[in-house]
């Protein structure tokens, strides 16, 4: 054995390609937005920044989805889904399957459709992270039968081409209309509402800035007598310096007294205006916006009048919604860790637990499951 063998020299691994990003293209900028069917993927995120209340509950409803664990019958195979959802590495700054899960949620609400991907090592043999992809960049199409949609994704140049792994890649829609691909935003009946609501609050704030910051109207009217005719231009001007004098003195904290002769009569522009009460129609703007979200309006920090039993009936139908998203985002989550597992050679199948989702008091929750047992036995006796 000889002791010093030339080593050779190890080629670099390849870098990890991700297939549903737009191509890294010299003309991409110059390419324009992607042709494709959702053209209204802007207008719901202008929503989002405009109206804090439709951010606020889809931040809720993705963060009151829970958590979840992964489970499987084979011990080894529990261990590695383990160690797997909590250190896979997802996108350029996270790490763990559920921050996967919960951006594709959050897509999944805003747009009505999600796309993921599972990126793997360049021979393809192990995981090397997950990827939330860009609907900017991705256009569903119909595929070869009405069961079958096919992803495709712009090569920077205007044009599109099929993926080379489509396996794995997941997509989800949210309430796909008949015979449709793309799915409903639920933000989809909002932009009149909130355009109605944006008008009130825009039109609050020129309120405010007019009333609140106050211009002053100074009129000088001339005597009779000839002189004070003759030198009224000369008068206004000097009543115009003294004043603006004494308004620059005010801002800076200098009390000024302004003195003037004849008839001058000083008045403030809008102070006889009384606001609009906007109460009652911001009112209603607002609980169109709660009534599509279906988030109880005390989560949002209203405090509408509302009884503990509306509210706990409030909760009820929050928590089918949300076991609604679950059963959407399962599929998605067992695809992963299937494909992780059979990177691994293993045959076991994941399961997906979700964690209890409690909007209840726990006492309460406890008295009414007492409640049925008993009930139970009673009719078994």
């Amino acid at each position: 054995m000889r002791l010093f063998e030339k080593k050779q020299k190890q080629k670099p691994d390849a870098a990890v390609t991700v297939q549903t990003g737009r191509a890294d293209d010299p003309l991409a900028g110059l390419a324009g937005q992607f042709p494709t069917a959702h053209g209204a993927l802007h207008l719901y995120e202008a929503l989002r920044e405009s109206v804090p209340m439709i951010d606020a509950a889809i931040g809720k409803i993705v963060r009151l989805t829970g958590n979840f664990s992964v489970h499987s019958s084979n011990p080894a195979a529990e261990r590695a889904l383990t160690r797997f959802v909590r250190q896979v590495p997802v996108g350029s700054s996270e790490v763990g399957l559920e921050a996967f899960i919960s951006t594709y949620l959050d897509n999944l609400l805003t747009y009505g459709n999600a796309v993921g991907e599972i990126v793997t090592t360049p021979d393809g043999r192990q995981v090397a992270g997950l990827y939330n992809a860009s609907l900017h960049d991705l256009d569903i199409v119909r595929g070869a039968t009405p069961m079958e949609a096919v992803i495709r994704v712009a090569d920077g140049t205007g044009m599109s081409r099929p993926l080379p792994h489509p396996e794995r890649v997941s997509f989800t829609a949210l309430l796909p209309p008949a015979g449709e691909l793309w799915g409903r935003s639920i933000l989809q009946s909002l932009p009149f509402v909130s355009r109605v609501l944006l008008t009130i609050f825009r039109a609050t704030e020129q309120n405010f800035e007019r009333i609140g910051n106050l211009r002053y109207a100074v009129t000088y009217h001339p005597g009779s007598d000839a002189t004070d005719r003759a030198y009224a231009k000369e008068r206004a001007t000097l009543l115009a310096d003294e004043w603006s004098q004494g308004m620059r003195a005010a801002r800076n904290g200098e009390l000024r007294d302004f003195v003037a002769v004849g008839d001058v009569r000083i008045q403030a522009i809008g102070a006889d205006s009384k606001l609009m009460d906007i109460e009652i129609p911001a009112q209603q703007m607002l609980e169109q916006i709660v009534a599509k979200l279906g988030i109880p309006p005390f989560l949002l920090g209203l405090s509408w009048s509302t009884t503990e039993r509306m509210s706990q009936q409030q909760s009820d139908i929050l928590t089918s919604e949300l076991s609604y998203y679950r059963r959407l985002l399962t599929p998605v989550i067992e695809k992963v860790c299937r494909y992780y597992l059979r990177t691994l050679g293993m045959t076991a199948e994941p399961e997906i637990e979700w964690q209890y989702i409690n909007l209840q008091d726990d006492l309460q929750t406890a008295q009414a499951e007492l409640t049925r047992q008993r009930a139970a036995a009673l009719e078994k006796s």
